[in-house]
């Protein structure tokens, strides 16, 4: 327990760091545990430790988790991939926000299935800000069209936009993905578009959390410092089309 707790207290130092050094209220940033692979009773450790807004890439393994965690009541985020043909599923295990809304086909099943239940749910709308064919997420040039879109669906409540930065150790090739996303929300503010707030941006990993804080990030989504590492690397994880 005590190498978790230090790990969040390492990250959770790296963030109020970064925070000040851009003029920004530490509190302006959440800290989200990304649990893909990562069993249920250390995640238990991690929330013991102050953490309870978790993350997780696959409707699998929330099912598997879910009952363990159910105690803690933690906060379940949906970050990875969604698939039309998973929705009924994600709406049994108390997901309150779902980070990957890409297109609109993904809405409109999503609104049908959450007007069916009488539920509305919070979404991010995932931006492909490094435009690479291995990630998800709609271009960015047809991001602000499907927010538009998207609004009018009224089950469905956008708070912001998310995205992945290029997997890179060069700081001048991820910062690019950040300061779009920022670039997007802003124009999607200044569309004010009833019923869309705007306010979150959830982005940046423990590679790259920093940077994204420095360019405004709302949620940096970290696991691999706080879990340890994983028997294959972030990039492996998050190309959804392995």
């Amino acid at each position: 327990m005590l190498h978790i707790q230090e790990n969040i207290q390492y990250i959770l130092k790296r963030m109020e760091k970064a925070c000040i050094a851009n003029n920004r209220d530490p509190r302006e940033v959440q800290l989200l545990l990304a649990t893909k692979t990562v069993p249920a009773d250390r995640i238990r450790l991690a929330i013991a430790a102050g953490q309870t807004l978790l993350g997780e890439n696959k409707i699998q393994e929330i099912k598997e988790k879910y009952h363990d965690l159910l105690d803690l009541k933690p906060t379940n985020h949906f970050i990875g991939h969604l698939q039309t043909n998973k929705i009924k599923d994600i709406l049994k295990y108390d997901v309150t926000c779902i980070h990957s809304i890409d297109r609109l086909d993904l809405a409109n099943k999503l609104h049908q299935r959450l007007t069916l239940e009488n539920k509305t749910m919070e979404v991010l709308i995932q931006v492909n800000t490094s435009q690479e064919e291995s990630k998800f997420g709609i271009a960015p040039e047809h991001a602000l069209t499907l927010i538009q879109e998207v609004a009018q669906l009224d089950t469905l409540r956008i708070k912001g936009l998310m995205t992945i930065g290029l997997f890179s150790a060069d700081e001048a090739q991820i910062r690019p993905c950040f300061k779009l996303l920022k670039n997007i929300q802003q124009q999607a503010l200044e569309l004010n578009i009833p019923g869309v707030e705007m306010k979150e941006l959830s982005m940046g990993m423990s590679g790259d959390l920093e940077i994204a804080i420095a360019e405004g990030a709302t949620i940096v989504r970290v696991g691999t410092a706080i879990f340890g590492e994983r028997i294959y690397p972030d990039s492996y994880y998050w190309n959804e089309n392995k």
